[in-house]
């Protein structure tokens, strides 16, 4: 038997079959996740390990000297040291195999729709592995249950800043969390008994803005502890970092015998929190009462 030695015709020839899946998830992984740009990003080189050691310097405090008097021995004199927060990569992805006869027959862009459902994952899994790490903030407010009210975000705010943490804040709430606040702040959504902005916006657009010098954010990415708690967080951009080494790879693999191909898409990153201190964990309630 003579082994063919023409040309051929594959994925790899025909790739801009394929390419679109790559413009449309890379999109909407940008569109639907918020976290990563609420936190420190740190770019991962190639071929440099799977742990990203991240130097921390705590903060130092001058002291009052007298004049003619050495510092060294004094109370000025200190020994500076570092911490370290490790982020570790891991990879998380998600496949399909996609039929010939699919792709020949469906009446819909079946790469763009792949594209839209992968890309959303993605960034839902970035997300949730972020506000997954809003327990170990150091600080505390409410109770499982509890109704979320406008003082637990001054008290959040005052609370960082107390501390000299740097701004901004940001605070990420479950939407089911935050509707007691926005609730409070339009007057159950009727007649607003004020016209600040902050009213307003709640309002017609149905997210609350600024308030109490905190940037607040809603998303159902926030992971919840139960059908009934949830936990959310006020935080500064220090407080958890996210390591990326592929933000997001679309891969094609022909199963021959599928008379299909398996459409991939991986992300390999890691969070961790940097400064648990930098955050306010916010118990609440995780139901629309």
């Amino acid at each position: 038997m003579t082994a063919f030695s023409g040309n051929t015709s594959n994925l790899t020839s025909l790739n801009d079959l394929i390419s679109p899946i790559v413009t449309e998830a890379l999109f909407v992984a940008s569109e639907q996740s918020i976290m990563p740009g609420l936190v420190r990003q740190f770019t991962v080189p190639a071929n440099s390990g799977k742990v990203l050691q991240v130097p921390l310097y705590g903060n130092q405090s001058a002291v009052n000297l007298t004049e003619g008097t050495d510092i060294v021995g004094g109370s000025g004199d200190v020994t500076v040291s570092t911490g370290v927060a490790n982020i570790e990569l891991s990879e998380a992805g998600i496949m399909t195999l996609v039929t010939d006869m699919t792709l020949n027959h469906a009446t819909s862009n079946v790469v763009a729709d792949l594209g839209k459902v992968f890309g959303e994952a993605i960034a839902k899994k970035h997300d949730q592995s972020l506000t997954a790490k809003f327990s170990s903030f150091t600080s505390s407010i409410g109770a499982d249950q509890d109704e979320i009210e406008v003082k637990d975000l001054f008290e959040a705010y005052a609370t960082l800043k107390s501390a000299a943490v740097p701004g901004p804040y940001y605070g990420v709430f479950h939407p089911k969390a935050i509707y007691n606040l926005k609730k409070q702040l339009t007057n159950t959504f009727t007649n607003p008994s004020n016209a600040l902005a902050v009213t307003n916006q709640a309002m017609s657009e149905g997210y609350i803005g600024r308030i109490a010098g905190i940037d607040i954010f809603e998303t159902s990415n926030v992971v919840e502890d139960s059908a009934t708690a949830v936990t959310n967080a006020v935080f500064s951009r220090d407080a958890l970092g996210i390591a990326i080494a592929s933000d997001l790879k679309v891969a094609t693999q022909r199963d021959e015998s599928m008379r299909g191909s398996e459409v991939i898409a991986t992300s390999v990153f890691g969070v961790n929190v940097l400064h648990n201190t930098y955050g306010v964990k916010i118990l609440g309630d995780n139901q629309i009462n």
